[in-house]
């Protein structure tokens, strides 16, 4: 049965006096006068031996406060301690269910084990691993055989994250030399950070680029250089990632209007974009012998990528210049075939 507020108070109480070095091994009745003293003073109502020895069975087996302190009764001393060095209740508590769910957290954020900026994220955990005197490499191991990630990879511009993350906090102008992909040309610019986004393995900064009045999207992986200036910028409050890529599959964003899009599919392909929608504006209705996909977005380059990977299980219905162009990169990557 859940603890009431005064019940959760005693435990703090009584977990104060038994932590309390300076007077240790309390005896049940020091215990009970000083939960009588705080909580109700020198003129108020009476706590009973039997209250604080249900106080003290709950804190040591109750499941729902998770506490199980090591509360033992020390017969030299006559009074209680704990067993456990340091232990307090205000530490972690976790039951088993917690614990289970840690060592699966753990081995998720494992994948990122190479990526700096995860780094301190990483101490935080071993941290608590060790408060509990748990073993998460041998639990690890023992899921690694019925549960395997997708691995990180650790990809060029990962040492960019970490001050990038702050300049955003900060709102700090950052000078980057950014590589263009199409010829290798190197280009100094001053941007002001706004975002980090990953997708698909890979992080991006979308940033405002007063020099073009716009905002840009930069790879991490092909910034050649970054310095963090110790100016700041007044961000515009009018930003919100949301919106920026309301209209987006991807990191894509295009400084045109949303399209209306149709897909026709196989009723097997429908079923997986049933349960992993394209995008949020998905609309599916299903058919007798195919399924019909209507969408919002930007014709990116996402988009049309995911369509060419579907080949024949799926078809542009709409609109004509979409269709036209997946079209053309069908027919020219025939061409290389014959």
């Amino acid at each position: 049965m859940p603890a009431n507020k005064y019940a959760l108070l005693r435990y703090r109480i009584i977990d104060r006096c038994i932590s309390n070095d300076a007077s240790p091994y309390p005896t049940k009745d020091d215990l009970r006068l000083a939960c009588e003293e705080a909580l109700y003073g020198s003129d108020g109502d009476r706590v009973s031996e039997s209250t604080i020895e249900k106080d003290l069975w709950a804190m040591r087996n109750e499941g729902d406060l998770g506490y199980y302190a090591p509360i033992a009764y020390s017969k030299t001393h006559k009074g209680y301690y704990y067993e456990e060095e340091g232990y307090t209740i205000n530490d972690i508590n976790l039951n088993d269910d917690d614990l289970e769910a840690l060592h699966f957290a753990a081995e998720t954020f494992l994948q990122f084990r190479d990526i700096p900026i995860f780094k301190t994220y990483q101490q935080a955990i071993d941290k608590v691993v060790a408060r509990l005197k748990i073993s998460p490499d041998e639990q690890l191991r023992e899921d690694a055989a019925y549960i395997q990630f997708e691995e990180a990879p650790a990809v060029e511009g990962m040492d960019h994250l970490a001050p990038l993350a702050e300049a955003i906090r900060g709102h700090q102008l950052v000078k980057i030399e950014y590589e263009k992909f199409s010829d290798g040309s190197i280009k100094p610019h001053d941007v002001h950070p706004y975002l980090l986004k990953e997708y698909r393995n890979r992080w991006y900064l979308i940033s405002f680029e007063p020099s073009s009045d716009d905002f840009r999207t930069y790879a991490l992986d092909r910034i050649r250089s970054l310095k963090v200036s110790k100016r700041t910028f007044e961000p515009d409050d009018s930003f919100s990632s949301d919106r920026f890529f309301k209209h987006s599959i991807g990191i894509t964003e295009l400084d045109s209007d949303p399209q209306h899009v149709v897909l026709k599919c196989q009723p097997t392909l429908g079923k997986y974009f049933e349960t992993q929608p394209l995008h949020h504006s998905q609309k599916l209705t299903k058919k007798q012998d195919h399924t019909v996909i209507e969408l919002d977005v930007l014709v990116t380059y996402e988009l049309v990528s995911e369509i060419l990977c579907q080949g024949p299980s799926i078809e542009v219905i709409s609109p004509d210049s979409l269709r036209e162009r997946i079209s053309e990169s069908i027919e020219a990557a025939l061409r290389q075939y014959k």
